[in-house]
């Protein structure tokens, strides 16, 4: 992705459109799945305007007020939907999804993903219009009377063993559960997988009950450990008081949970069916399934038909609302989050 050569051939092949870049845990390309390889798809809207916006972030305490800048520079009319590219380590995703949904108007949904570095969360890259690089969050906005776009979002874990309380963390940095370290009884959890970690914890990563009254439930990832305070940094927000349990998955039931993430994206599009799809899938999953990872892809490609071009890539993270009638975006992780576009031309 940093390499200038492989920018300047894909933009030779189109110079008059704007490249969109980004790095990987895999690359989704209509049902198959590559790993060290460039996927490129080329789109054209008919009717559709597109806006594209990018900027800098250095850490993840500034989410929110990137999100907002990003949001604010995005023109309004006519605007129906934004999708976003972030860098994947250097973002909390929670303020990020929420800023974007709380400065865009009321009617626009968002979805996206943070992008990947294979299991190593080392160094992700996004660019636009540039070559990739580290630190970069790039929003497209779709505006036009033409366009229905859907989305969905579906997991498929199971929580087992006993839930326990966040006691103390900050942001998205978990220190303590049931005011005990967090990084030692996720240690003991996992036992000689422990030894992985941050990587292995994509196989247990952790249920979390943000709402109590409406029963709203995400998905959170390990990123990162700090094995001098016995801290755990996530994807997005772990808030005091939280009820988390850890989770656990079998090769079934995530492969059942792509084909219901499509079955959600185009429930808003029907009678009409998608022209392309966007699947943004975790790479917990993809360490799950193993050979067996191509199976969601097919599954979701069965699901929003055959004729449906699909693009797409493994994340450290996910960005949809939570159901296909609503609008809030929220974080999610482990996750299969699809998001699909017709034209209308009549």
């Amino acid at each position: 992705m940093e390499d200038n050569k492989h920018f300047e051939e894909i933009r030779s092949f189109y110079p008059k459109s704007h490249i969109i870049e980004c790095s990987t845990a895999g690359e989704i390309l209509n049902d198959q799945i590559y790993d060290d390889s460039i996927a490129v798809t080329a789109v054209l809207f008919e009717k559709t305007k597109l806006s594209f916006v990018e900027a800098d972030i250095t850490s993840a305490e500034e989410s929110a007020a990137i999100g907002k800048k990003l949001a604010d520079a995005l023109p309004k009319d006519k605007l129906i939907h934004a999708m976003v590219f972030s860098d994947g380590l250097r973002v909390n995703g929670t303020a990020l999804a929420k800023s974007l949904s709380d400065n865009l108007p009321p009617n626009v949904s968002v979805t996206g993903g943070l992008v990947g570095d294979g299991a190593l969360f080392k160094k992700t890259v996004v660019g636009l219009d540039h070559l990739a690089k580290e630190g970069k969050i790039v929003l497209v906005g779709f505006s036009g009377k033409s366009l229905k776009v859907g989305y969905g979002s579906f997991g498929g874990w199971d929580a087992f063993g006993v839930e326990r309380v966040i006691t103390k963390s900050k942001g998205n940095i978990l220190y303590e559960l049931d005011q005990k370290p967090a990084l030692e009884l996720y240690e003991t959890y996992l036992g000689n997988k422990a030894k992985g970690l941050p990587a292995t914890g994509l196989l247990f990563p952790l249920r979390l009950h943000i709402d109590h009254e409406s029963k709203t439930e995400v998905v959170r990832t390990i990123l990162g450990i700090n094995k001098a305070d016995h801290s755990l940094t996530f994807a997005g927000d772990m808030p005091e008081g939280a009820v988390i349990a850890l989770m656990k998955a079998n090769s079934e039931r995530l492969i059942d949970g792509a084909s219901k993430a499509g079955s959600m994206s185009v429930k808003s599009l029907e009678p009409k069916t998608p022209e392309l799809a966007i699947l943004i899938s975790c790479v917990g999953r993809k360490l799950v399934l193993k050979e067996r990872t191509e199976e969601e892809v097919e599954a979701v490609q069965s699901t929003i038909g055959k004729n449906t071009k699909i693009i797409g890539f493994y994340s450290y993270g996910e960005l949809c609302p939570t159901a296909p009638t609503e609008k809030q975006c929220r974080l999610h992780n482990q996750t299969m989050t699809i998001t699909t576009f017709h034209e209308d031309l009549s």
